[in-house]
C-alpha cells in the first residue's frame, strides 16, 4: 500500500517523469491507471513501468498490467527488494 500511495503522490506533485516499479503486484494495476489519470488531468507526460524477474525457474513472466514491462535477471531483481517493514509500530 505504500507504494502505491507514495506513487500516486509524487505523481500528483510531479516529482517524477518515470516511475519504475519493481514488482510483478497486479494490485498495483490500478496504481498505473490513476496515474495516467493524473497526467491527462495535469497535461503531461508520465511513463509508468514495471521491471520482473525472467530466467531459469521463473514463473511469472509479466510486468504490472498497464505498465511498460522491463525484463530483468532474478539476481538484479532480488537486490532491488526492499526487506524494510514499513508499518507503522502503533
Amino acid at each position: 500500500m505504500r507504494l502505491a500511495l507514495d506513487v500516486v503522490a509524487h505523481a500528483v506533485t510531479g516529482t517524477f517523469d518515470v516511475a519504475v516499479i519493481v514488482s510483478q503486484d497486479q494490485d498495483l494495476t490500478e496504481v498505473a491507471s490513476e496515474v495516467r489519470t493524473i497526467a491527462r488531468t495535469q497535461k503531461r507526460w508520465i511513463k509508468i513501468a514495471s521491471a520482473y524477474p525472467v530466467g531459469p525457474g521463473t514463473r511469472d513472466r509479466r510486468g504490472v498490467d498497464r505498465t511498460d514491462w522491463i525484463a530483468i535477471d532474478r539476481k538484479t531483481y532480488d537486490r532491488c527488494i526492499d526487506g524494510r517493514d514499513y508499518r507503522s509500530a502503533a
